[in-house]
């Protein structure tokens, strides 16, 4: 199963909406299933019109761990207190002993290394759910929610991706939504991919993060084309990115003229391909170039 990574660098250019409708197109000559790997607002499985409440199964998982304090084996020597980074160890004047903030707490296992008794142990919680729906073109999309206040957004990202593998019955292609930016839940889903799709729109912002993401795929040499999505609403900077990509002798894949069907598909809770026929002769010579190069 080849596993094919759409990430954007900057939130709000079209990534989800491209990933869904590039899945409709490459599931109709192959088995595909989708991943939804923005854990901390995960929103894949609504464009393809699949509510929370359509789930086949919600489980919980745990990734993450929190300190906990045996006080009957605490000295009250503060040290746990003094080598907290995040500040989630407060002290109890009254009682003399130290107090986790669950919600500042990490799980990163400073304090348990610090303490001298033995006092302080990491404990396994439950700190993001998973699971997924059917979509009604055939295929399942997976995703997950990070607990609120939680932590752990990449490993849970990981633990999307192999969920999908296990429900995938030897898929072809597993499309994996990443989430914006350039932090732990991208690098993750950037992982072990065999392509990468990387999703801009002609603005100073999005060429800048467009630079970014690129520098996670390249670290990973996952091979990737660049999309240039609402491209002519400023032609001079779509020229601008191309002869970036040019010049640097980067795949450019397509470039997707702005459409207010974007909007109006998300709404209708569509994929913008089924919403808009028009959009459809370029969404087709994507999902071709991306069979070419998987």
């Amino acid at each position: 199963m080849k596993q094919i990574v759409v990430l954007s660098g900057k939130g709000g250019v079209g990534k989800s909406s491209i990933t869904a409708s590039l899945a409709v197109l490459l599931s109709k000559n192959n088995s595909i299933i989708c991943a939804d790997c923005d854990v901390d607002a995960s929103n894949l499985a609504l464009v393809f019109g699949v509510n929370e409440e359509n789930f086949v199964e919600w489980n919980f998982i745990s990734t993450n761990e929190k300190a906990r304090v045996n006080t009957e084996k605490c000295v009250s020597c503060k040290k746990c207190v003094e080598v907290c980074y995040f500040n989630a160890i407060k002290w109890d004047e009254t009682k003399n002993k130290p107090i986790i903030d669950d919600f500042s707490c990490e799980g990163c296992g400073v304090c348990k290394l610090s303490c001298p008794e033995g006092a302080i142990d990491l404990v396994k919680v439950e700190n993001a759910k998973i699971g997924y729906g059917k979509t009604k073109f055939g295929f399942d999309v997976v995703s997950a929610q990070l607990e609120m206040g939680e932590s752990g957004s990449g490993k849970v990202v990981a633990e999307v991706k192999n969920f999908a593998r296990k429900k995938s019955n030897n898929s072809d292609y597993l499309l994996v939504d990443s989430a914006a930016g350039v932090g732990c839940p991208v690098i993750a889903s950037v992982s072990g991919s065999d392509y990468a799709i990387l999703v801009t729109e002609p603005s100073p912002a999005a060429f800048s993060d467009l630079k970014r993401a690129l520098s996670v795929v390249e670290h990973f040499g996952v091979p990737f084309g660049i999309v240039i999505n609402k491209y002519d609403l400023n032609k001079e900077y779509s020229e601008k990115i191309e002869a970036f990509a040019k010049e640097n002798h980067l795949n450019l894949l397509v470039k997707i003229p702005y459409s207010k069907s974007f909007v109006k598909a998300l709404i209708d809770m569509t994929p913008v391909i089924i919403f808009d026929a028009k959009l459809k002769g370029v969404f087709e010579k994507l999902a071709e170039k991306v069979r070419e190069k998987c």
